[in-house]
């Protein structure tokens, strides 16, 4: 079984969520606990009367910015389980994780091809006070193995958590209905990660074949700034008819990313916030792997390593997918130790690949930093602006330190 658990300002946003499942009848309340009943005279699920359950305890916060507690749980797609089962299963887990006095509701999802549940709650207590959250995944990891055990459950498969997550699948553009998987996939990870800059995000979206573009300038002497959407293939290459966010709707779109990635920004200022990613990182840096090793030690840990190759070899980006915590970092976030740099020190390009790159030098021939996207027809291996512009200026300070050598010869 796999945990996922979210933080959030306001708890609206993890109920219409799940009331949008429920609507669609792809969802139904299992339980509840210190709450009034979710439910209007029609019987169908009435957010207000949620909110009013947890307004006592949001009106005594103090300084809480982040005050939603929302996990699902992901039994295995082997795992039968009786609704009598998961309601023991969610309680045990509250309890144990100290939200057991909480208000709480608790959805048995079945909208994927295993059922799973999801639980909103609150991370501050009636007088307001912050709930402790440090090892908070550590310990819902060892409470997940102890039900595990308990409960006779196939246990988890490292790396489940990625496609597990609600509409975290890649696009499958011959499946059909693109607009839909891309708009599943762009609201699911806005949910589930934070990326704190555009390069980050479209690192991100990548993953699951979607590709965005930022489209800024001005006409008629007034400013414009959009954001394309489009499916991609698994190598990387566009497929299909890219579309403007205003398809999806304004929680997509250009000035809505914007105030996510400073939300982002604000959430992984936190003290503590990019510790663990840091040391997993760190413990599987060593002179003595190769690059495939490398990612393939973090892969083992549900991270992913996206390196930025140019065509000599060299990594001039490197960024950090962490799916146990939901973020995305460059190195340069986490630190210097993790900068391209160090990377390309301790990993270097293959001898045969330099030797190319020099006789290319030799002979003149500028190298191709970037393959081409037939989807925008931009740059497709540079992610954002700052790569690009730190890799010419690279070519520009080699080409005048070969200058200097034939000057002083």
């Amino acid at each position: 079984m796999v945990a996922n658990i979210r933080s959030g300002s306001s708890p609206g946003g993890a109920l219409h969520y799940n009331k949008e499942k429920v609507d669609k009848d792809e969802a139904e309340v299992l339980f509840w606990q210190k709450m009034l009943e979710p439910f209007d005279k029609h019987g169908r699920l009435d957010i207000d009367a949620c909110m009013e359950s947890f307004m006592p305890y949001l009106e005594a916060n103090r300084r809480t910015t982040n005050t939603v507690f929302h996990a699902s749980l992901n039994p295995s797609p082997e795992d039968r389980l009786t609704d009598e089962q998961l309601r023991e299963i969610a309680q045990e887990y509250m309890e144990r994780m100290g939200y057991g006095n909480q208000p709480y509701i608790v959805f048995k999802h079945k909208d994927i091809d295993r059922q799973h549940l999801h639980i909103v709650s609150l991370r501050i207590d009636e007088k307001g006070r912050k709930f402790p959250h440090d090892f908070e995944a550590k310990r819902s990891m060892e409470i997940l193995r102890d039900l595990e055990r308990k409960y006779n459950l196939h246990p988890s498969v490292k790396g489940q958590e990625l496609t597990d997550r609600e509409g975290l699948r890649k696009v499958n553009y011959k499946k059909g209905n693109v607009k839909q998987q891309i708009s599943s996939v762009v609201r699911s990870c806005l949910r589930n990660y934070k990326c704190s800059s555009y390069g980050e995000f479209r690192t991100l979206l990548e993953a699951f074949n979607v590709s965005v573009e930022e489209r800024t300038g001005t006409i008629d002497e007034r400013n414009y700034a959009g954001i394309v959407y489009g499916a991609m293939t698994d190598d990387g290459y566009g497929i299909g008819t890219p579309f403007k966010s205003s398809r999806i709707g304004r929680d997509v779109g250009y000035k809505a990313l914007q105030k996510y990635y400073e939300r982002s920004k604000s959430a992984l200022k936190q003290d503590g916030s990019l510790d663990r990613l840091r040391q997993t990182v760190r413990d599987a840096m060593s002179p003595h792997n190769t690059r495939d090793e490398f990612r393939q030690l973090l892969k083992a840990e549900n991270i992913d390593a996206i390196f930025r190759i140019n065509p000599v070899g060299r990594i001039y980006g490197v960024t950090f997918i962490d799916h146990n915590d939901g973020i995305v970092a460059n190195g340069s976030v986490l630190g210097k130790e993790f900068s391209a740099n160090v990377f390309n020190e301790l990993y270097p390009a293959p001898k045969e690949a330099q030797q190319v790159a020099e006789r290319q030098a030799e002979q003149k021939h500028e190298p191709q930093s970037h393959t081409s996207n037939p989807l925008t027809g931009i740059v497709d291996t540079v992610l954002d602006l700052v790569d690009t512009q730190a890799y010419e200026e690279q070519q520009r300070q080699m080409q005048q330190r070969r200058k200097k050598r034939r000057h002083r010869s």
